[in-house]
């Protein structure tokens, strides 16, 4: 590229310049297709950079080269989220309604706390089988500890989130150091853990959690705004929106700053908008049912934070490096083998709270914990959501959309009366479609010379 022909990396560019040798337009850089380096250069401009510029015909143009290079995002799962809300919908007339809809975001959050975990893991590529036992084991430690034991009902929550934790960081040793497998490392943990937990629950396979055991049953089906259950609603709402238009602007200040491109005050505005809309609507559907779970603010609040996590840390940064390629990874000088043991302690830290989650909506630790179908559905709820198999693409966010679908899916036959054999084909079908979309999406960006 010639001289005249440069990117453009001010928020506010200059008018365009056109190379007439190259015919290269100032705001675009270059790049040959990954399996031809001789081919001819490709154009790529700044999304930002287009949209200030083009406005609404911006978007679609950006839409439709996400489109044909294979970056779906999040629009697969949600497209389907409202194909299956529809249908249900045109069985059951109750599906829809308001009481059922705050039980999809009430039971959605134990597995979810599974799932978020599990988006770690699947971010380096690999697999996390023991997150249903550790989760099952944690609430019996708690429960032992509390209610056998009479321990300090808080000491006692640490304890079993803390030994879920090590539990994990130790999987992720023999993966990271010893160079086991970490389908056959997590596997053994899944025989194992879930072997202790039996052992511990002895001959009557149930703890009860009397109701005086106050971190557990608050995270049973009711809200700390019970009384106040508007109030409670509309004001984490409002508190999401804020912080959303803040981290916004802040983004945007430092790109300015930087002097790359960056989104403009109207496109900001009408994303936090239609956020506004979808957040109070929700609340007011809500509202007229139970108000907020616990659990389902709890678990917002931790996509939230894991979210920041991945996206504005480096850490979170190095785990997306090493997912996207080892050697890579290690020639830039990160830690492969640390990020690898923390991304499994994080899953096993995960997988605990969630047990904590599961002993809060039965009010005891049971051998049916963390057991059945929990591991798959976790699994599931976070490929689903469009985290890759692959690894090294995906978000936290997945954990809520996929859970969202699967949440729906058992909701919506339960009201059918179908066959649980019916909900288990129905959500394999969902779950072997998302992979396959996933698996079409990166032959697409590779053919795009993204891959």
């Amino acid at each position: 590229m010639s001289d005249t022909s440069k990117t453009v990396k001010s928020g506010n560019p200059e008018p365009e310049k056109v190379d007439k040798a190259e015919g290269v337009v100032e705001g675009q850089e270059t790049v040959a297709p990954a399996d031809d380096p001789t081919a001819a250069p490709v154009a790529v401009v700044d999304p930002r950079l287009l949209v200030r510029e083009e406005g609404l015909r911006g978007y679609l143009t950006e839409f439709q080269r996400k489109v044909k290079g294979g970056e779906l995002g999040s629009l697969p799962v949600v497209v389907g989220l409202i194909v299956i809300w529809t249908i249900f919908q045109l069985q059951n007339d109750r599906f829809l309604s308001a009481d059922n809809l705050s039980n999809i975001s009430y039971y959605l959050s134990a597995t979810g706390m599974l799932a978020i975990g599990l988006v770690f893991v699947l971010l380096l590529g690999e697999i996390d089988l023991s997150v249903g036992s550790i989760s099952g084991l944690s609430s019996t430690l708690f429960a032992v500890f509390a209610v056998n034991n009479g321990m300090n009902v808080w000491l006692a929550l640490v304890l079993a989130v803390v030994t879920g934790v090590a539990i994990g960081a130790m999987q992720g040793w023999f993966f990271a150091k010893i160079g086991v497998p970490a389908f056959v490392v997590t596997l053994a943990g899944f025989l194992g853990w879930n072997g202790l937990m039996l052992w511990l629950l002895g001959s009557s396979g149930t703890i009860n959690i009397p109701s005086e055991t106050g971190p557990i049953h608050l995270l049973g089906q009711n809200s700390f705004f019970m009384d106040q259950a508007i109030i409670g609603a509309y004001l984490l709402a409002g508190l999401g929106v804020v912080l959303t238009l803040i981290g916004n602007f802040g983004e945007q200040r430092r790109r300015r700053i930087a002097g790359v491109p960056f989104r403009p005050t109207s496109e900001i505005l009408l994303r936090v908008g239609v956020l506004a809309v979808a957040s109070f609507v929700a609340a007011a559907v809500l509202n007229s049912a139970s108000g907020v779970s616990n659990a389902l603010v709890i678990f917002l609040a931790a996509l939230v934070i894991v979210d920041f996590v991945l996206r504005r840390t480096t850490y979170g940064r190095k785990v997306f490096a090493v997912g996207g390629g080892i050697e890579a990874a290690r020639r830039a000088g990160i830690n492969v083998p640390l990020i690898r043991i923390t991304v499994f302690a994080i899953s096993g830290g995960f997988a605990a709270i969630g047990g904590m989650f599961f002993a809060g909506q039965t009010a005891s630790a049971t051998l049916s914990a963390g057991g059945g179908n929990v591991l798959m559905l976790a699994i599931a709820a976070a490929v689903i959501g469009g985290t890759s198999l692959f690894g090294g693409r995906g978000t936290v966010w997945s954990a809520l959309l996929g859970m969202l679908v699967i949440q729906s899916i058992q909701t919506g036959l339960d009201l059918l009366n179908m066959n649980t054999s019916i909900q288990y084909m129905i959500t394999g079908g969902v779950l072997l479609g998302a992979v396959v979309i996933d698996s079409v999406s990166r032959k697409s960006q590779k053919a795009a010379g993204r891959g």
